[in-house]
């Protein structure tokens, strides 16, 4: 029996819960977004008539107010979008247990099972777009396919308020004419790749050798041929599925522009520490360190670095972080965004190889001061501790970055992160500190989430002991 899959989008979701909840501001142009006067964060979402008026999310909040004079921001509340997630999911459960959230304000649904009872899928559809007007007050955008990705691919096709059925006929018509760049995974670095191969359109990868494709874009070319093809077999989870942590990260917008080394070794060292604490709650260490920095002319790149001891103390996770920034940047502008990472996880009670030029006493020493530190700071606030280097900037100081380390599974698009792809090669998406979490996305045969490396698509918040050296062993406790 074919799959009847459906994808459901709530339309412009945080402004939309916003305008709800602020009918005085019905009919203008509304962000949701960060604080413009701590330059955090940038447009999560926006209503129709901002989008009318050139405010996309994923902008800068100042871009926003140059295209929109008149918009108005309002922050985001957190509690209040997954009280209204949580409502729309309890919906999607009256007709199948196999809803797998695509992030805060998207699922999948698998309605094979319950189609004869409950009519087809495009039926189905129908009846979810009528309930969620009528139960919530909002709209949603549903695809409906034999797959996951073209089931996505309609619920994007038309919007607000719309059904898009995908069938076995009138794909070639609708998906492949659609540029590459409209495909899941395929994200601006890949898509720039794909037009320098001559392949401008879906279809045009559909019918490409993927050899050919495998050939300039690795494992993702063979993924992104299979889904262009239709060809997705990848199951839709069930309800309480949770896919495994990839890599945990941070970034954060300064409040002011860092203007030499000492300024960018105050922030990398906080984001260290947040990324640090996240890893022993996880009983995690990583062997794979990367950096993303972004200017004040908001060009940006991301850095990447194996090392051969995994490791989540903070030393050794900002020294590393360091070495990538002072490698890799210039210094033609002055910093406005950085980014850390940990990659290439493993659980803290792995044994590794240990080295003879590496002083295990040492790293034993400054783990222990990590626990105590971050023993002192759950007891009596963040703020009750900081490292010289940092509390010598009462303003860097004072970045919020202690509770928004990111662990990466899956995510949105009401939020944006700067994490990009590259052709060929996963990565991980980092939270912007003035909004909330990031993308994830379904691999071919893998039965679960992988990472997605699109900076045009984020998502939810995900929630956050330690290990001690003994032995040579990351020993668990």
């Amino acid at each position: 029996m074919e799959r009847s899959i459906l994808h459901s989008d709530m339309n412009a979701f945080y402004a939309s819960v916003e305008m709800l909840h602020h009918p005085e501001f019905d009919g203008r142009p509304l962000a949701v977004g960060g604080d413009p006067a701590a330059r955090h964060g940038i447009v999560l979402t926006a209503n129709y008539p901002a989008k009318r008026r050139g405010v996309k999310t994923g902008m800068a909040l100042w871009q926003a107010r140059q295209a929109c004079p008149d918009l108005i921001f309002v922050p985001p509340r957190m509690d209040l979008y997954l009280r209204f997630s949580h409502l729309a999911h309890e919906i999607y459960m009256e007709y199948t247990d196999l809803v797998e959230p695509f992030g805060i304000d998207e699922s999948w649904l698998d309605v094979t099972a319950c189609a004869s009872a409950a009519g087809d899928a495009p039926s189905i559809a129908e009846d979810i777009s009528r309930r969620m007007k009528r139960e919530l007050g909002l709209t949603v955008s549903i695809g409906v396919s034999w797959n996951k990705i073209f089931a996505k691919f309609g619920s994007d096709y038309r919007k607000p308020d719309a059904i898009t059925v995908i069938t076995r006929d009138n794909y070639r018509n609708i998906v492949w004419r659609a540029p590459a760049s409209d495909l899941l995974m395929v994200g601006r670095a890949t898509a720039k790749k794909l037009w320098t191969l001559g392949f401008h359109s879906i279809g045009d990868l559909a019918l490409a050798d993927p050899h050919i494709l495998q050939a300039h874009l690795g494992k993702m070319g063979l993924i992104l041929w299979t889904f262009a093809n239709g060809e997705d077999e990848t199951p839709v989870m069930p309800d309480g599925y949770s896919s495994p942590v990839k890599s945990i990260g941070n970034s954060t917008t300064s409040p002011r522009d860092l203007t030499d080394e000492d300024d960018v070794r105050a922030v990398i060292f906080l984001l260290s520490e947040s990324v640090a604490a996240r890893l022993k709650e996880h009983h995690f260490a990583g062997s794979l360190i990367g950096i993303c920095v972004r200017d004040d002319g908001l060009a940006w790149f991301s850095r990447q670095h194996r090392i051969p001891i995994p490791t989540n103390i903070s030393d050794e996770i900002a020294h590393r972080a360091m070495e990538l920034f002072r490698a890799n940047y210039t210094w033609d502008r002055p910093v406005r965004s950085i980014g850390v990472r940990v990659g290439m996880l493993q659980a803290d009670s792995y044994c590794y190889q240990t080295d003879l030029f590496v002083d295990e006493r040492l790293r034993e020493k400054q783990f222990r001061m990590d626990v105590a530190m971050e023993s002192i700071r759950r007891r009596f606030g963040h703020d009750a501790l900081f490292r010289g280097r940092v509390y010598a900037d009462r303003l860097l100081a004072g970045l919020e970055v202690h509770g928004d380390a990111e662990d990466r599974r899956g995510g949105s698009e009401d939020s944006r992160s700067f994490f990009a792809d590259t052709a060929g090669t996963a990565g991980s998406v980092f939270t912007d500190s003035g909004g909330s979490g990031g993308p994830g996305t379904v691999w071919p045969g893998s039965g679960g989430v992988g990472t997605a490396t699109d900076p045009a698509v984020a998502g939810a918040v995900h929630p956050h002991g330690y290990f001690e050296h003994g032995v040579r062993v990351f020993g668990g406790k």
